[in-house]
């Protein structure tokens, strides 16, 4: 409630998460030929699906950096595509999923810049034509739990169709409503609301 008044664009949610909701967003507006560039500003490594050359990059606030597609595949040795992939093999604590016993970044990077999918992958390491440290086991393990890492990659799969307007004009930020200075009394930042204002002013 305190940001709607703040003026931010809210996107309730039921069957979708809010990196869905940012992916969607970014796909909207990177389709609109009035923006320039899409900043997708998190850290999170699932965001890095969204990332398409430099028209949709990504904004790690930690390090400053920001990622187009070819430091994307720098940084995870895989095209934005396979990070689904990629992360279910590996692995990512923040969304809850382990990954695959014995598949690391590196090997994970190695098979799928060659294969890009997880189904691409031959079962057999003896078809492999990609040389990966102690491939027979990686690729026991990978047909032993498919079904587990095929629900691993759903689950690191970005939704583009989270409903948040159609128009990326509904994103703009018009500025503070007139009940946010409430909001900032309630919050001990009474100052918020003169510092928003201004901003809001400088903008239009």
């Amino acid at each position: 409630e305190a940001l709607g008044a703040l003026g931010v664009v809210v996107w309730p949610m039921v069957e979708f998460e809010a990196d869905d909701a940012l992916a969607a967003a970014a796909v909207m507006a990177a389709a609109d030929d009035r923006v320039d560039q899409v900043i997708v500003c998190t850290p999170d490594k699932d965001l890095a699906q969204s990332v398409r050359g430099d028209r949709i990059v990504q904004l790690d606030r930690r390090t400053r950096e920001v990622r187009n597609e070819s430091m994307v595949r720098q940084k995870f040795g895989v095209p934005p595509p396979s990070i689904p992939d990629w992360l279910a093999l590996v692995g990512d604590s923040a969304d809850g999923y382990p990954g695959l016993p014995g598949w690391g970044a590196r090997s994970a990077a190695t098979v799928l810049a060659r294969y890009q999918h997880l189904e691409q992958i031959p079962k057999l390491a003896t078809e492999w034509d990609v040389s990966v440290r102690g491939a027979m086991r990686l690729a026991a393990t990978l047909v032993e739990q498919r079904e587990r890492v095929l629900l691993f990659r759903e689950l690191a799969t970005l939704r583009t169709d989270a409903p948040i307007g159609a128009d990326v004009d509904a994103l703009r930020w018009m500025g503070p409503r007139a009940d946010f200075a409430a909001w900032a009394e309630r919050l001990g930042t009474p100052a918020l609301h003169q510092r928003a204002s201004i901003l809001a002013a400088a903008r239009g």
